[in-house]
């Protein structure tokens, strides 16, 4: 592609979960650097459409993925026709001059050709680029940082990669609510404030817990930075984490300040960027505070922290992970049948990630 000029306009396309679509903003940052009067739109689901809303390289959200819209018709037929009608008119009243397609799925690059986009650039996995004017021809991400893969895009729109970190804005109001909410909670300022999301992986739908540290672990985890640290310990996550937080609330003899299911997404943002460090499993949060620049120690069992890690790692980052042959197992979007019962994740001890959390908080 040949710009013409300034104005680029641009659809990102990414209907996958938190750090998915926070692993594309480095390439709108590129873009914006590149090209300040362009303009970036993003089609995402809308359980994720609250990290992005505050961020102000991001002009417009359309927020309905094939999946929001499978719901919408089991609810009502005459509800997803108007749905899909509506999201298509708002995408191709924005003309957009070229698409990036993250979906691996040829459906949204379809739609993005029926309005008109006529540069649509993606990804060809397994034979799903037919409508894709421009691909890269991919089995799955191996090796390196997702982020990597998805910056490769950026050649046909002859724009200069670049590398910069996660991109993520914290709303005001969320600011302050958190700030209400902690004061209310006796947390001073000054206060040695660490958070625990004890869920994670919502991405995974049924299958998130086959990434997931034992609850019970996270709990005795939390005693310990309590007794051992005098912490002030919040515990994070959304509705889909309720039953990990109940486990840790209940199992744990201090007990923690509880938001899980809580917040909205915009809320737990605000509440990450107050926090110390982050002790989390493999999932939205972590990238939340690798965008923010906040401290973590993340605990990876199934999944290879080399593609889907905190990104850019560095000091700021730690990740714990078992030494076994079998891991990381999770491969080309497939998750095997576990025949160890999940060892990767129960082989980590609680020494191991308290340790490392002192560690961390000495850098």
């Amino acid at each position: 592609m040949t710009s013409a000029g300034r104005d680029l306009r641009i659809l990102f396309i990414n209907p996958f979960g938190i750090g998915d679509v926070l692993f594309t903003t480095p390439l709108i940052k590129a873009i914006k650097e590149g090209y300040p009067r362009s303009f970036i739109g993003y089609w995402c689901n809308e359980r994720i459409a609250g990290v992005l809303r505050d961020n102000p390289q991001v002009d417009c959200i359309f927020a309905l993925s094939r999946g929001d819209l499978k719901r919408v018709f089991q609810h009502s037929s005459f509800g997803g026709v108007t749905a899909s009608i509506k999201i298509f008119r708002a995408i191709k009243k924005e003309k957009f001059d070229a698409a990036l397609d993250f979906s691996l799925d040829h459906r949204y690059s379809l739609v993005a050709w029926l309005a008109g986009i006529k540069q649509r650039c993606g990804f060809d996995y397994r034979g799903r680029g037919r409508f894709l004017t421009d691909k890269v021809h991919l089995s799955g991400y191996t090796s390196r940082h997702v982020v990597e893969y998805y910056r490769e895009l950026l050649k046909f729109l002859d724009i200069p990669v670049g590398e910069f970190p996660l991109q993520i804005g914290i709303a005001k109001a969320s600011s302050d609510r958190i700030a209400r909410l902690l004061n209310y909670e006796g947390v001073a300022r000054g206060d040695l404030l660490i958070g625990i999301a004890p869920g994670a992986g919502g991405s995974w739908g049924r299958d998130a817990h086959l990434k997931q540290w034992p609850p019970l672990k996270f709990a005795q985890l939390a005693d310990r930075l309590s007794s051992e640290l005098n912490a002030q310990v919040i515990v994070l996550g959304d509705k889909l984490d309720k039953a990990a937080g109940d486990v840790l609330m209940n199992a744990s003899r201090v007990k923690p300040i509880d938001f899980v299911g809580k917040t909205s997404l915009e809320d737990l943002v605000a509440a990450i960027a107050s926090l110390r460090l982050l002790i989390t499993n493999d999932g939205g949060p972590l990238h939340i505070a690798a965008g923010l620049g906040v401290k973590t120690v993340s605990i990876f069992g199934p999944v290879d922290e080399k593609v889907y890690g905190p990104y850019p790692g560095g000091k700021g980052h730690a990740v714990i992970s078992a030494s076994l042959d079998c891991r990381p197992c999770y491969k080309n979007f497939r998750m095997p049948f576990c025949d160890k019962d999940r060892e990767c994740l129960k082989r980590i001890t609680v020494d191991n990630v308290f340790n490392k959390v002192k560690e961390m908080l000495k850098r």
